[in-house]
């Protein structure tokens, strides 16, 4: 990711046209006429190879020609042409374009390379960034910059609009003029070669001129880039994206159920929700729910109440809330409204206050909702009545609404009637729509919101870590099955493979024939199971290869002669390789689920979870998440379920133990970090009871997998365990790790122990404590864009030492800070040590970071480090040092 340069993209002082023609419906000369017409306060040049007059200004019939070196070019020329112009603008030193023309990916050069590939190696050596090619450009109304082909300017505003669709982009600027939406950013990616959605995230996800950013995406590309600039961006500011293609590209022919239903929108649906972004149907929702963001705040909770004076409309809110909550009004609340209400009101949610409602009426009402505690949101509806004009009911309600501290949605039913109670709203910033359907609608948009930002917020709790019996084991297992150049491990060895990382396994023999299979059986002891053993039969009930509960070695015979039968019926082409006999599980109040792991083209490895058994597809009960996993995130998969309610337990049948699964899906990430080639892993039926969970059937189909640094196939970093280490000071011995989720409540202790100058010291003010949504942020780092290394004495946490680089790895802002009972032993230095390591082996270029002239023990470890210390502003010391990498050896993703 880079947001190098991104300024000179958008903030350009001066910009140059290349390309423009006489013809003034070319795409030059609308450009040309875009940009003039946007008023960019600075020098325009406008080139091609014959010169002419062009509105007065000189055309050039060269880069070289130009006055200048332009910060920004704007490339309207033939797509063989494109190349050569970008390594002459580079040269000049210019350090962006916009590259409109088209058929640079299908275009080739004469060594073979694509146009494409040839246009980014020129703008490689000058770290000049391009948007495009085959794009419609870019619109910065509050710069005064229009450099596009779009057929009219965009109105300022502060939105953000990236589309990667030319076609949807214009359309969507005249669509955004005519409802006067403005926006702060309007870019059209195209092809994106260089600068995509990860890039623009990061840019504008620090923009101040930016309060939401809305997307339209058709495909990412970089998913680990994507998802760390996503959950940089969505802890800033509202995400909003809506995505074509929900149904799958084409129905994957997946062997194993969890390939099967992991298609690739529900993966894409996954990773919105890790990232903390909110995805919306249609273009439409996706305004609404940027203005909706932007205009409900205090939010407490998915309970609505509806407050109406139409019982038709609130029962069409109630309907079209879907799988919202309404808000059950408690005995006090409905005493408070008999008293001001009258006779005939419904006396429930939603609250018909009766056609005839003068404004006291709504204040009444109003009061009484906006102070009930089991009331989370309100939805105010109003359709018009000759009785109470709808103009003097918003004055006279606004003072309560505009001061509420629950969230507020206004839908005011009607048209001319209603349309200045409406626009007073409107100007007053208060959420207001036309339907009851497009209110519920939005508030569905802020529970899922805050749900994802919620998600963001969690701490796992501590706890034990997870032991790996044979974790080597389990690489050599997977390297044999590649080596012998086998796809899918047979029962046996995928139970082998999910021991090796602690996952309960019912015991499994397998056996070459029948008389094999009657001495493990006695072994095992009866009853058993018996399964046919064959490459070629992945399903075996599908073709009879399952004989269960067979209670002696009779039946045991029997089943297997009538089993080799149906197999060589059913599949006459299978090559029989023996059986696998395994003890049967009696455990009736059990519940069948499915847990498994599944590769998507663009995000990786995906965890699934869900209702199992034979039935599995055609329930469909599943849901989504990517690894890496903790026990919050695990329970949330589990939620998302239709069979989580099973899991509770309901009648005679006790609820199952959670944290059993929660333990089993821990696992299957970390199995899906370590081992790249495992590319689909499938374990049904999980039973799960109230005594545990154990697997009884698995599946494994591997994949060579290229040498890649660990975890570099997972879209999100996983927790880095090769960075751990130990350390003596002082006779102790301490743990020194990067930070996980689950040290919440040991960083809480740590701070809680501070002294308050300590905290003084650290964070630049005085405070008694570090909020739990600030803890979060600590602890639920990216370990693709920052770091954080704690000590430990047992469970206690003795210091820390945290670095937060740019998106480009120039610079990585640090603090340090050590409990007072290792103050002074050098326990900084140790680790300040080890965060200046990890930092020089990822490549960043120079520490930096600012503490008070006071706080000498920082002064004293910078001096032991060689950091270099100036003054600063307000009694602080800027802190630098030069960690060895050249600013021009960082490249940006061309």
């Amino acid at each position: 990711m880079s947001v190098r340069h991104l300024d000179r993209l958008f903030q350009p002082r001066h910009v140059a046209v290349i390309g423009v023609s006489r013809r003034p419906d070319g795409v030059g000369a609308l450009v040309w006429r875009n940009l003039r017409e946007a008023g960019l306060q600075g020098p325009m040049w406008a080139v091609n190879r014959t010169p002419f007059d062009l509105d007065g200004a000189p055309v050039f019939t060269s880069v070289e020609a130009l006055p200048q070196a332009p910060d920004l070019a704007v490339i309207c020329t033939p797509a063989d042409s494109v190349p050569a112009l970008v390594d002459q603008l580079g040269r000049r030193g210019t350090r962006a374009a916009i590259v409109l023309s088209a058929g640079l990916r299908e275009g080739r050069t004469a060594d073979g390379r694509s146009l494409e590939q040839a246009m980014l190696d020129a703008a490689r050596p000058h770290l000049l960034r391009i948007l495009g090619p085959n794009c419609i450009g870019a619109l910065v109304p509050g710069h005064g910059l229009n450099a596009s082909f779009a057929p009219g300017q965009a109105l300022a505003g502060e939105l953000a609009f990236v589309t990667q669709s030319g076609a949807l982009a214009t359309a969507m600027l005249d669509w955004a003029n005519a409802r006067g939406i403005g926006f702060s950013h309007f870019v059209s990616l195209g092809d994106s070669a260089d600068v995509d959605f990860g890039d623009l995230l990061d840019y504008l996800g620090s923009d101040p001129h930016t309060r939401a950013i809305l997307l339209y995406i058709e495909s990412v590309k970089h998913a680990r880039k994507f998802m760390s600039a996503a959950r940089a961006a969505a802890r800033n500011k509202p995400v909003v994206l809506v995505k074509a293609g929900r149904r799958p590209d084409g129905a994957r022919a997946a062997a194993s159920h969890t390939g099967a239903l992991a298609g690739s929108d529900p993966v894409f649906d996954a990773a919105v929700r890790r990232a903390g972004m909110l995805r919306v149907d249609t273009l439409e929702s996706l305004f609404d729910a940027a203005q909706t963001l932007a205009r409900v705040h205090h939010w407490r909770g998915p309970r609505l109440a509806v407050l109406t004076n139409g019982g038709g409309a609130g029962v069409l809110a109630a309907d079209t809330l879907g799988g919202g909550e309404l808000a059950t009004l408690s005995d006090a609340t409905l005493a408070r409204l008999d008293a001001c209400l009258p006779a005939n009101w419904s006396r429930g949610n939603p609250v018909d206050i009766i056609g005839d409602a003068p404004p006291q009426r709504y204040m009444d009402a109003l009061r009484v909702l906006l102070g009930a505690p089991e009331v989370d949101g309100l939805l105010f509806m109003h359709a018009p009545t000759a009785i109470a004009p709808a103009t003097g009911i918003a004055q006279a309600c606004l003072p309560l609404l505009r001061e509420a501290g629950t969230p507020v949605l206004t839908c005011w039913l009607g048209g001319q009637r209603v349309a200045a109670a409406r626009a007073l709203y409107d100007e007053q910033g208060i959420a207001c729509y036309a339907t009851p359907e497009q209110a519920t609608a939005a508030w569905l948009q802020l529970r899922d919101y805050h749900a994802a930002q919620a998600a963001l917020m969690q701490l796992p709790q501590s706890r034990t870590e997870l032991q790996y019996p044979d974790r080597e084991g389990a690489r050599a297992l997977v390297d044999a099955a590649l080596a012998r150049g086998g796809e899918w491990l047979d029962e046996l060895d995928a139970k082998h493979l999910l021991g090796a990382y602690g996952i309960p396994c019912v015991v499994t023999e397998r056996v070459a024939d029948l008389d094999a299979a009657l001495a493990a059986a006695e072994r095992i002891g009866y009853p058993v199971a018996l399964k046919i053993v064959s490459p070629q039969v992945l399903h075996k009930s599908d073709v009879g290869g399952v004989a269960l509960d067979l209670k002696n070695a009779a039946q045991l015979r029997e089943a297997a002669h009538a089993m080799n039968e149906r197999v060589t019926h059913a599949q006459p082409d299978a090559h029989l390789a023996g059986f696998t006999v395994q003890a049967m599980v009696h455990r009736p109040q059990a519940f069948e689920t499915i847990v498994g792991i599944a590769s998507d083209p663009v995000f990786g490895p995906v965890l699934l979870f869900g209702e199992g058994g034979t039935a599995v597809e055609v329930r469909a009960d599943r849901a989504i998440a990517l690894p890496p996993l903790n026990a919050v995130l695990a329970r949330d998969l589990i939620a998302r379920t239709g069979v989580a309610a099973l899991l509770r337990g309901y009648r005679s049948r006790p609820p199952a133990k959670l944290d059993a699964i929660v333990d089993v899906l821990l696992r299957l990430s970390q199995l899906a970090s370590d081992l790249a080639p495992v590319a689909e892993l499938d374990i049904n039926p999980l039973l799960v009871d109230a005594e545990g969970a154990i697997a009884l059937d698995a599946r494994v189909r591997v994949r060579p997998a290229a040498p890649t640094r660990e975890g570099s196939h997972l879209a999100l970093r996983p927790y880095p365990s090769g960075l751990e280490r130990t350390l003596s000071i002082d006779g102790a011995t301490l743990r020194l790790r990067p930070i996980r989720p689950d040290d919440g409540e040991r960083l809480s202790r740590f701070y809680e122990a501070c002294s308050p100058e300590d905290l003084r010291l650290r964070f630049f003010f005085t405070r008694r404590e570090v909020p739990p949504s600030e803890l979060a942020r600590y602890c639920q780092i990216d370990y693709e864009r920052e770091m954080a290394f704690i000590a430990l004495a047992g469970d206690t946490l003795c210091g820390e030492a945290r670095a937060v680089c740019d998106p480009d790895n120039d610079t990585a802002e640090f603090a340090v800070q050590v409990a007072q009972p290792w103050q002074g032993r050098g326990l900084g230095r140790a680790l300040l040590d080890q965060l200046i390591e990890h930092l020089r082996a990822r490549g960043t270029r120079e520490l930096v970071g600012w503490c008070l002239e006071v706080n000498h023990g920082m002064v004293n470890l910078a001096r032991a480090t060689g950091i270099g210390m100036r003054g600063g502003a307000d009694g602080t010391l800027e802190l630098r040092m030069a960690l060895g990498r050249s600013i021009d050896s960082a490249r940006p993703h061309t």
